[in-house]
């Protein structure tokens, strides 16, 4: 069967590789995809959220199933118009999207089902929004309450920095109309984790546990970025807790769904506090998260071609999730100066030599081809995944492979995992 991805980020690279390795050896396209996710499928020239394209693209090749990778697309309504037209989606609808699209809307959702999560007010006005700030106490977070490419969130260890992040947002506008409305939370104390979970309206099923490593410098400094590296499993997430995850957050917030009329298909991705008190929703997501997926595909046995026909079909109840026992970690690789401003063009090398390491993956995320070479397209330039028995050698191999790779004014961070060798 013909497969289109949208995407060209690491998380489509890790996803092409996967429904690459199925039985069912499909035919991939990929639009707009990148240097890496070329040797697996065939690039199709339309960027990732030009719905009325891809429509007009997959009216033309009828592919039997098409996986929406990033979150602007979903928002649009992609999921929308490809259903319309008949075609089977992996990825929710526009309104669903909502979950990762408004902060607002997860928030609401979220305190009216009684789900665990931060206490929280949300602003249209800004005067309004800092007369409130000076009534609560620091540490505080202040969201922009649309999409931000995962920067618009300050964790404020004052007053006067949540004061500034609110301005920013909403009079200065860095984050443009994603600003215009703002969240304003309780600081919860604790550790995170990510649990991602297949859903299809019905059923929901939740993949392997990750942690994700947000913060631009070693030992979780700077500011906040789409993801430095990740691990899988998170140590913190107990089997005992993952149920309590399933039962008392994932269910409850697609039978919340539900009752608002909204059948969630693709990937739910709950960004979680482990507190004292226990897990506690910090953010939902509409995809699969980067670089979580480059960490947690890897571990998959189960056919992923089917888990998303499945997804696509409201058949997930009918499939059986198989995992490898054994540990992931991935270390990403960025542009210096990410996430700040950064150029663009820089030579890569090494990458073959990495992909001869046994158990190691280079999933390329913002890559290009320049008269044959491969060079950097983006913040986050790739990201090199190791596998192993262990935590340590998982790490071990994934940064045995960035050694390997050679690129000018390359960041990345050298202490991926750390809080999981502490444990």
């Amino acid at each position: 069967m013909d497969i289109l991805v949208v995407g060209s980020g690491g998380r489509e690279h890790a996803i092409c590789w996967a429904l690459a390795k199925s039985r069912h050896k499909p035919k991939l396209y990929c639009a707009p995809g990148n240097a890496g996710i070329e040797a697996l499928a065939e690039i199709v020239d339309i960027m990732a959220d030009d719905v009325e394209a891809l429509v007009d693209w997959a009216k033309k090749h009828d592919p039997g199933l098409v996986i929406i990778g990033p979150e602007i697309p979903l928002a649009l309504g992609l999921a929308d118009e490809l259903l319309k037209e008949g075609f089977l989606v992996f990825g929710p609808t526009k309104d669903g999207a909502q979950m990762e699209a408004s902060k607002d809307f997860t928030k609401q959702l979220l305190l009216s089902s009684l789900i665990p999560t931060a206490r929280a007010a949300t602003f249209t006005d800004s005067i309004k929004a800092i007369h409130y700030l000076k009534k609560q106490k620091a540490p505080i977070v202040v969201k922009a309450d649309g999409l931000a490419a995962g920067k618009g969130v300050t964790v404020c260890e004052t007053i006067a920095q949540a004061q500034a992040a609110v301005e920013e947002a909403m009079e200065r506008k860095v984050f443009g109309e994603a600003g215009a409305k703002v969240v304003i939370e309780e600081f919860l104390e604790g550790e995170e984790a990510s649990i991602l979970a297949f859903a299809d309206g019905e059923t929901i099923i939740p993949m392997v546990s990750a942690q994700d490593h947000k913060r631009v410098f070693d030992g979780d400094k700077g500011p906040n970025t789409g993801g430095m590296g990740a691990y899988s499993p998170a140590p913190i997430v107990t089997a005992e807790m993952n149920t309590w995850i399933l039962e008392k957050i994932l269910k409850p917030t697609v039978k919340a769904l539900r009752k608002r009329g909204i059948i969630y298909k693709g990937v739910l991705y709950a960004g979680l506090m482990i507190t004292a008190e226990g897990p506690k929703v910090i953010e939902y997501n509409c995809r699969f998260g980067d670089p979580e997926t480059q960490v947690v595909l890897p571990r998959l046995k189960t056919d992923f071609v089917e888990v998303c026909l499945a997804v696509a079909k409201g058949q997930l109840g009918k499939v059986k999730m198989e995992w490898d026992e054994r540990p992931t970690a991935c270390v990403v690789m960025a542009a210096q100066g990410y996430p700040g401003s950064y150029s663009k063009g820089k030579v890569i090398e090494g990458l073959e030599k990495a992909e001869q390491y046994p158990d190691t993956y280079v999933f390329h995320a913002g890559t290009a081809k320049e008269n044959g070479k491969i060079v950097s397209n983006g913040g986050r330039v790739l990201c090199v995944t190791g596998i192993g028995h262990t935590i340590e050698k998982a790490i071990e191999t994934a940064y045995q492979g960035v050694r390997a790779i050679h690129m000018n004014g390359v960041h990345y961070r050298k202490d991926i995992g750390w809080r999981a060798l502490n444990r």
